[in-house]
């Protein structure tokens, strides 16, 4: 058996280096923007891609890092005799671009359809090795979904691997509660960075999976593991160890943590993630989620009416929507505009 998580991977960059793939752009504010890099994190909107694993959005996930897109959105299949498939449709088999390098070198020349071990982690160590020049102004942030192999236990090996994989590069729960009793707390009483100085960090934040959400059977999902896993740490003074933020998956009117019974898990979600037209057009205030410091997922960004095309839209209508969306206060807006590298790397001040 197995469970469907679904991840998102974000890596901050703000500044222009001569790093390697997908940790060397940071988007240029449009002309008459504020500068975003001096902004809380929390104050900016960037583009990210639905599903970067799949190979044909991507050939090699090394492409998706190099994209400038600010998420990158996994499907993470937890089998509960161990590990973590990446796939679109099931748990029997890896079905994506990431490949089995062990060197810079060897990107974009090995065998794709790789385990979780391998995406990211692996390849975002691999390119801060591999030198190249600035590709301009762009920003890569990275976010990812994902769901538990055996409840608690589970939950520690996710953390271990992913732990190993990107080390210090992490931006984690912890480090954004400091000394404060939640993330709720932390978000209302300090807030986020500014984007510069998540400078080549990365953060992932969870959610539950399609499958996981139409199961009747299961009855403990993503959302609620996770938030109990941090609840949990803090309280046995262990918030370090945990590597991802849970996110309230659907948009809802008012504050959708209210769907949790448990009122202990509420204050572990700061993270946001639901279609963007339902925050458009459902009569929702995002302002809420500005206003507390909250990050806000817009997903299927071209479906917002009037739609443009979920691959090809001009340059012109995709930038617009951006726009759009960082007026509804949007953190992150998703679609798969794979061939606009310049709107992928866009961030804009949100609000």
């Amino acid at each position: 058996m197995a469970q469907q998580w679904r991840s998102r991977l974000v890596t901050a960059v703000a500044t222009v280096t001569a790093a390697g793939v997908g940790t060397v752009l940071v988007a240029a504010a449009p002309a008459g923007a504020a500068d975003t890099g001096a902004l809380p994190y929390s104050g900016t909107t960037s583009v990210g891609v639905h599903n970067a694993y799949e190979k044909d959005k991507y050939t090699y996930f090394a492409d998706a890092l190099d994209s400038g897109a600010s998420l990158l959105e996994l499907d993470v299949w937890a089998k509960y005799s161990g590990g973590w498939r990446v796939a679109h449709d099931g748990p029997l088999a890896n079905d994506n671009n990431c490949e089995n390098a062990s060197s810079p070198a060897e990107l974009r020349s090995r065998p794709r359809n790789q385990s979780l071990a391998r995406l990211p982690g692996r390849h975002a160590r691999l390119a801060r090795r591999q030198p190249r020049a600035p590709a301009g102004a762009d920003q890569d942030r990275d976010e990812g979904r994902l769901r538990k192999a055996t409840a608690a236990a589970g939950l520690a090996q996710f953390d271990a691997l992913v732990t190993r994989e990107l080390g210090d590069a992490l931006y984690r729960p912890g480090d954004l509660a400091a000394y404060h009793a939640t993330l709720d707390d932390a978000v209302r009483g300090g807030g986020w960075p500014a984007r510069d100085a998540l400078a080549g960090k990365f953060l992932i934040h969870l959610i539950p999976g399609t499958v996981e959400e139409s199961n009747p059977f299961d009855t403990l999902w993503t959302d609620r593991e996770y938030a109990a896993h941090l609840r949990d740490l803090a309280a046995a003074g262990r918030l370090g160890d945990a590597t991802a933020f849970p996110a309230v998956h659907r948009a809802a009117a008012g504050d959708p943590r209210t769907r949790y019974a448990d009122a202990s898990l509420r204050p572990w979600f700061v993270v946001f993630d639901g279609d963007a037209s339902a925050y458009v057009s459902g009569g929702i205030d995002t302002a809420w989620y500005a206003r507390h410091g909250y990050l806000l997922v817009m997903t299927d960004a071209h479906a917002v009416a009037p739609a443009i095309s979920p691959t090809d839209p001009t340059q012109a209508q995709a930038l617009d929507r951006v726009a759009l969306l960082a007026a509804e206060r949007a953190s992150v807006v998703t679609s798969d505009w794979t061939r606009l590298p310049s709107v992928l790397s866009a961030v804009l001040p949100r609000g």
